[in-house]
């Protein structure tokens, strides 16, 4: 990378306190003369020397400055320091947050659409690659034609699954999916399947009026643990803003069987789906948060 254009210093203002040096991850920057300088190899863009600096004196021209920008509320752009937050009040949202099933006929505006979108990519990425991509189906049609196109997968899947013979013969051969499938959500998927063509009853997206498609594109060092947690905050997003949410993990698994799905709702072959959000306006509420499972934990002190 050409370090002097990713990061431009306006060695006027630096007044050389080394704040933007200290938070460097990749040792990039050192004092020369009393003032910062880039010095290093290497220069992923985190914006780690711009936040740091007091007088303004840094520049990262990879940043997007709209990235922050957004058309449904105002951020307020001072950093909030450490301890400064309500954890309770975190939590809460955390708990209260709930998989919905039940939406309204009533579409979600574009523009909170893209928000969430854009929320989705204040997350952490490895090596802060930022290699997602967020593809949104706005309206209740084009969830329609995706639902279509994941029942006509399971369709297929279905009759592969109905064949004892094709199922025992892989078992054998140390290929037992099919025959885990079959066991497992064959008979739930048929239902579903015969709802949705007999009545119109839409099991997989429950009738949520927009989805958002949160992908990869090649580069990245840890690309699935980008995209979840880009989702998990659309998801805490959706539900401050009063929208109901679901993963819909059934797409998520139609889709990694090839591409031809995803270039027909005009992605690239070269990105890979890890999480499908059906998201809506709500039809229902609860009363209290509910608990967790007991989660296994432990301590090495070694």
């Amino acid at each position: 990378m050409d370090n002097q254009k990713m990061v431009e210093i306006n060695s006027g203002r630096c007044i050389g306190c080394g704040l933007c040096i200290k938070v460097c991850p990749f040792e990039t920057l050192s004092l020369e003369k009393g003032k910062a300088e880039v010095t290093g190899e290497l220069c992923i863009s985190c914006g780690h020397c711009a936040a740091a600096c007091s007088c303004g004196a840094i520049n990262v021209p990879r940043i997007d400055s709209s990235a922050l920008e957004f058309a449904t509320f105002s951020l307020d752009h001072w950093w909030l320091p450490f301890g400064e937050y309500d954890t309770a009040g975190l939590v809460r949202l955390m708990t209260s947050r709930r998989s919905c099933r039940n939406y309204l006929d009533q579409p979600v505006a574009r523009q909170v659409l893209e928000d969430l979108a854009k929320i989705g990519t204040t997350a952490p990425s490895g090596t802060n690659s930022q290699c997602w991509t967020f593809t949104i189906l706005p309206t209740r049609k084009a969830v329609i034609t995706l639902a279509e196109e994941v029942a006509s997968f399971f369709r297929k899947l279905n009759r592969m699954a109905e064949n004892v013979i094709l199922r025992k013969a892989l078992k054998l051969v140390g290929k037992g999916e099919l025959d885990d499938y079959y066991e497992k959500y064959y008979a739930l998927v048929k239902k579903s399947l015969d709802e949705w063509k007999e009545s119109g009853k839409d099991r997989l997206f429950h009738g949520a009026t927009a989805v958002i498609i949160v992908a990869s594109k090649p580069g990245a060092t840890c690309p699935s643990e980008d995209a979840l947690l880009a989702t998990q905050n659309i998801l805490l997003a959706a539900h401050s803003m009063g929208l109901g949410t679901c993963l819909i993990g059934y797409a998520v698994a139609a889709m990694a069987q090839g591409t031809d799905m995803q270039c027909r709702l005009g992605m690239t072959s070269r990105e890979k789906v890890y999480a499908v959000i059906a998201i809506g306006h709500p039809n229902e509420k609860y009363e209290t948060v509910a608990g967790r499972k007991q989660a296994t934990l432990r301590y090495f002190e070694g």
